[in-house]
């Protein structure tokens, strides 16, 4: 006769099955696919992972990096620079690719008679161990009527665009226009990674684009953001 089976599917007296040594709780077991919320946590736990022994995450199979650390230092084909219309350097990110790049960047840029906002612009990386500066000039948040996500997503994309005609592999983008233009954080993070993410869909030449923060804050919401965003 057949035992009586217990609450939850077991036979009274017998022990729980345990996971198998080398397997983590949870995990698929030998020889089967494993369900998309078991990719998505081992997609996590490997980003967390490498976030505290390398200080990067990464998204889109590599081609997608976030950190924080100084910009000016990155050795990328393309650092892009959060830039004011003038292109003469500013404050934040757009004084210190400045300072770091030397006099000549100034006096390249100058040649160039400014920028719109939403556009960009190329220059060489002077000082810089970038081959090229994208100058993208990133709109003033005004409360969000006057096109500033329109302008924002078109820093990204002609930014990325001009990296690719020039023939860089690696860029890096600062975050554009949410520090002293005061554009939402979360709002301008989710733009820049559905650009990037395009961006990289349009050139399969670029192999990566580094996502650069000077803030733990900063760097966290895109964090939060980008797995959804970016898988």
């Amino acid at each position: 006769m057949a035992r009586p089976a217990r609450a939850g599917g077991g036979i009274p007296g017998e022990r729980p099955p345990e996971t198998p040594p080398g397997r983590a709780e949870g995990a698929p077991p030998p020889g089967t696919s494993p369900g998309p919320a078991w990719r998505g946590a081992s997609a996590g736990l490997a980003r967390a992972v490498s976030r505290i022994i390398c200080g990067v995450a990464t998204y889109l199979g590599g081609r997608v990096e976030t950190v924080r650390a100084d910009i000016t230092g990155l050795r990328v084909d393309a650092v892009v620079n959060a830039a004011n219309g003038s292109l003469l350097g500013g404050g934040g990110v757009d004084g210190a690719l400045h300072r770091a790049a030397g006099p000549g960047l100034l006096e390249e840029c100058r040649a160039l008679g400014g920028c719109a906002t939403g556009d960009a612009k190329v220059t060489g990386g002077h000082r810089l161990p970038a081959r090229w500066v994208i100058h993208a000039v990133g709109p003033v948040w005004r409360g969000g009527g006057e096109g500033e996500d329109g302008a924002l997503a078109s820093c990204y994309r002609r930014a990325l665009d001009l990296a690719a005609e020039r023939g860089a592999r690696t860029v890096a983008f600062p975050s554009i226009s949410t520090g002293a233009y005061g554009f939402p954080l979360e709002r301008g993070a989710r733009i820049a990674l559905r650009e990037v993410r395009d961006g990289l869909a349009r050139h399969p030449a670029l192999e990566r684009v580094v996502l650069c923060f000077f803030s733990e804050a900063d760097l966290a919401a895109c964090d939060r953001l980008a797995p959804e965003a970016l898988g």
